[in-house]
């Protein structure tokens, strides 16, 4: 039977990705001595948001998460970012392993809003492992499951998951809408001559401004 440890060593920035997309970096050591001819692994991420401290103007950004801080002792529950799928190539001892993770800029999306709302430091995530491991045993290839109980802690920092988005969506955001607003929203910027669609907002937001500021 085959022994693994899985550790998280590093990460990155997928420069020449079509999509913003990073890359875990995963140490796989095998303890018992035994030749691993391949593994297809299936990773679930977690963010771990209790393991790292917040800023006020992060925790402000996070209210429509976790509510007021006040609640956080009960609110601040770990949230759901991904899984992923990869193939390992055989090995014996250790070996280190690419896990690509596609990164979403859609602002509905729980973890993009986490990340978003982080100024700096670390985003704390669990790995949480699956899949078959296929070894030679008295002449055969042999199948086990990875133990449900495979794990490995990693702290990514802000910076890195900033760099990835910004390859592809530089000082951008992108927000889901309806098509009735949506219209509505061209029928004003057509009306205001507006040039662009921050340009739009930005003219909305004054304009409501305006209005509280002359409530009584």
């Amino acid at each position: 039977m085959t022994e693994l440890v899985f550790d998280c060593v590093g990460a990155h920035a997928d420069r020449y990705a079509v999509t913003p997309q990073m890359s875990l970096v995963l140490r796989i050591a095998e303890t018992s001595g035994q030749k691993v001819e391949a593994i297809a692994l299936r990773c679930q991420i977690r963010i771990e948001p209790t393991r790292r401290r917040y800023t006020d103007a992060e925790a402000e950004r996070l209210n429509d998460l976790f509510g007021d801080t006040q609640r956080w002792a009960e609110t601040l529950k770990p949230l759901q970012f991904t899984t992923v799928s990869v193939m390992v190539p055989g090995f014996t001892g250790s070996t280190e392993v690419d896990l690509p993770v596609m990164l979403s800029y859609d602002m509905e999306i729980g973890s993009t809003r986490y990340f978003a709302g982080l100024e700096s430091g670390e985003i704390p995530l669990l790995l949480l492992f699956s899949g078959t491991v296929f070894a030679m045993a008295d002449g055969r290839l042999q199948a086990q499951q990875v133990p449900w109980s495979k794990e490995a802690s990693c702290r990514l920092p802000v910076s890195l998951w900033r760099e990835a988005i910004d390859m592809h969506f530089p000082d951008s955001a992108w927000i889901r809408m309806s098509l009735r607003t949506m219209d509505e929203l061209q029928r004003f910027k057509s009306r205001q001559a507006l040039p662009t669609w921050d340009a739009t907002i930005a003219a909305l937001l004054a304009r409501a401004a305006g209005a509280t500021e002359r409530q009584p």
